[in-house]
């Protein structure tokens, strides 16, 4: 049959011909498909891998409101400047549209420097000027027999016959002397007159009784000067020895004005600062003075001390126990750093400020404060001068308007179960158990945005340092105390848990 051959010619080559697709088809099965190049990868892979990153500022983190235009050595730390770029996130801040702010009327204040003579308001009291207070004592001992001055208050004139003694003492002097004038002996007379004057009677007394020849029974106590009588001891009928006490007056020709200065404020008082002294009892009236003495304790109720103004009273107008408005220069002040008041939120334990970094972003930012006056606060650490942050409206950025919220909601919360994202990453080089410190090379501390260095800790409490070993690798976190950065979360890889306080 002559088409046999040719069928089977055909029917070989067709098999062969579908064995060829079978296996080309399998080995393309086989083969991983070819993926298609994402848009994102491509644009990616278009641009230099080397491409520089557009720095808008460098900046010291530990005095992160100051910036600098080209890099360089920190002025404030022996440590070099920080870029930050454009499209770097600001880890801690937080960022409010500026409408918004506008809307709440959020207002800046820019950090200033300056030095002055303040003026310090302080309340005090009118007192007696204790350098101008006598105590009359009885030069000779006898019966008090007459007493004009009876009542504490009592204003008395220099010359004024306050009371008198009897003494025979006193009788047997004056005797003493007349015998010695009829004696003519002029030795006993100066010895008789030297007596006389020692127990109380003056010149003129003892000339009228050489005169006369009369003998006085009792000697007059005579006030020295003009005043008010403040204490009497001596009454009526009352038998005295010499050297007691009889009455204490005091002069109103100069009183004191003592001021009560918070204790913060009193070490920019010195001695010859001016003062100026008003009365409520003067309205429209002030009285110009001098700080004559700054007393040395501080009380412990009110927290004051206590400076004392000399002022001259020659009508007697100020009475003691008057109240008194003061207004004392200080002395000039050092440079320093102040802002408003306002713009410092104080929890307590801290005191930050919000820094505004850019329009509508925001940081908080610790620092430390000092003196505080006429509205304005002193700023010791952490912001330099002319840095901008905001002085009202704080509690208005923060949407729970409560400052819990403002520190909650401005640093980033992890999940639960992870790792803490502010705990910073080292390797403890050194640890000195004696002086709870400890040396870390570690990378960037985020919770005071400090770059990646070497540097040593002082660490609290001291349980933080037990199980930890030089060379192990460790998570810990810092905060600012009194200027310095102190350690107080330390976590050993590996440990059984993480020391906290």
């Amino acid at each position: 049959m002559k088409g046999a051959p040719e069928t089977m010619l055909a029917v070989l080559l067709g098999a062969a011909i579908g064995a060829g697709a079978y296996a080309l088809y399998s080995s393309r099965q086989a083969a991983p498909a070819p993926v298609a190049p994402v848009a994102g990868d491509a644009a990616s892979m278009a641009k230099p891998a080397a491409e520089e990153r557009k720095v808008l500022y460098w900046h010291d983190p530990m005095v992160p409101g100051q910036r600098f235009d080209k890099p360089g050595k920190s002025p404030f730390m022996d440590m070099d400047l920080v870029p930050v770029y454009d499209d770097q996130a600001a880890a801690g801040t937080v960022a409010v549209d500026p409408r918004v702010l506008q809307n709440i009327g959020v207002r800046y204040a820019n950090v200033e420097s300056r030095s002055d003579a303040p003026q310090l308001a302080a309340v005090g009291n009118v007192r007696f000027d204790e350098t101008r207070t006598v105590s009359l004592q009885a030069r000779v001992g006898g019966y008090i027999e007459r007493q004009s001055v009876r009542a504490t208050g009592q204003p008395v004139t220099r010359g004024q016959v306050l009371a008198e003694i009897t003494a025979p003492e006193f009788v047997q002097a004056q005797d003493e002397l007349l015998l010695a004038r009829r004696l003519n002996d002029a030795l006993l007379v100066d010895a008789a007159r030297s007596r006389l004057s020692l127990l109380g009677m003056s010149d003129r007394q003892i000339d009228e009784l050489a005169a006369s020849g009369r003998v006085q029974r009792s000697v007059a106590i005579i006030a020295p000067a003009s005043g008010i009588v403040t204490e009497i001891v001596a009454r009526p009928g009352m038998n005295v020895a010499a050297g007691a006490p009889l009455f204490v007056f005091a002069a109103l020709d100069s009183v004191w004005v003592v001021a009560e200065v918070p204790e913060r404020d009193a070490a920019s008082i010195a001695s010859g600062s001016a003062a100026q002294i008003s009365f409520p009892a003067f309205p429209g009236e002030s009285f110009k003075g001098r700080v004559e003495f700054i007393y040395p304790d501080v009380t412990a109720a009110t927290r004051t001390a206590s400076v004392r103004i000399a002022l001259p009273n020659p009508r007697g107008r100020l009475r003691p126990g008057m109240l008194a408005t003061v207004q004392v220069g200080g002395a000039t002040t050092r440079p320093a750093l102040w802002l408003p008041s306002e713009a410092v939120i104080t929890t307590g334990n801290r005191s930050l400020v919000l820094l505004a970094e850019e329009p509508g972003r925001f940081r908080p930012v610790d620092v430390v404060t000092g003196a505080e006056r006429d509205g304005r606060i002193e700023i010791r650490q952490g912001l330099a001068e002319g840095a901008r942050v905001v002085a009202s409206g704080q509690f208005l950025i923060d949407s729970e308007a409560s400052l819990k919220g403002v520190l909650t909601r401005m640093t980033p919360e992890s999940p639960p179960g992870a790792p803490s994202a502010a705990l910073a990453q080292g390797r403890v080089d050194a640890i000195d158990r004696d002086k709870l410190r400890i040396t870390l090379s570690h990378g960037v501390i985020p919770s005071v945005s400090m770059p990646a260095m070497t540097m040593g800790f002082p660490v609290d409490p001291p349980a933080l340092l037990q199980g930890v070993e030089p060379g192990q690798q460790v998570e810990f976190d810092v905060v600012r105390r009194d200027g310095d950065l102190v350690v107080t979360t330390l976590r050993a890889h590996g440990a059984a848990q993480a020391h906290r306080h």
